[in-house]
């Protein structure tokens, strides 16, 4: 997670299944995007799971290798989503729409304290015709790289947007 600098820094958590593959790469690309533009005390950027089983463990290795070679970084370590999360970011942008309807449930049993706006990241999608972000998790290289061109996308026209509001 980035250091929040800036007093009142835009909180941005990314949502997958298992946090290492899709969302620590959404996680990544969006920190390049901010490093590369001197953004980073803007904002507080995190990724999380609905699930637990890779708690604690680094992104999967084909996604950093992936990622690596495109000069992006996934330093993030597995983590569950939790109730907090809901009130501490403005938004979360899930990968698929089940992670969606997941974590808009967590959202319902706080009883209307959750202040976080829950969008697919593929919503932000411009250059690509996508409704979710594929696991790539049991595919060959080919699908992790497919990832990553649509969270390029998706995270370079959501920065636009949020540096607008």
């Amino acid at each position: 997670m980035t250091s929040p600098q800036a007093p009142n820094p835009k909180r941005v958590l990314f949502v997958c299944l298992g946090n290492i593959c899709r969302s620590p790469a959404a996680e990544g690309v969006f920190l390049h995007l901010l490093s590369s533009q001197g953004l980073e005390a803007e904002f507080t950027v995190d990724s999380a799971g609905t699930g637990s089983w890779h708690v604690g463990k680094p992104a999967d290795g084909r996604m950093r290798a992936a990622a690596s070679a495109r000069g992006i970084d996934l330093p993030s370590r597995a983590r569950q989503i939790e109730p907090a999360d809901l009130e501490r970011f403005d938004l979360i942008l899930t990968m698929d729409h089940d992670n969606r309807h997941k974590v808009q449930s967590l959202a319902q049993g706080l009883g209307g304290r959750a202040t976080a706006e829950i969008r697919c990241i593929t919503s932000y999608c411009q250059q690509f015709d996508a409704d979710h972000i594929p696991d790539p998790y049991y595919g060959g290289e080919a699908g992790f790289e497919h990832v990553l061109d649509l969270l390029e996308d998706a995270c370079a026209n959501l920065l636009r947007e949020l540096r607008r509001t």
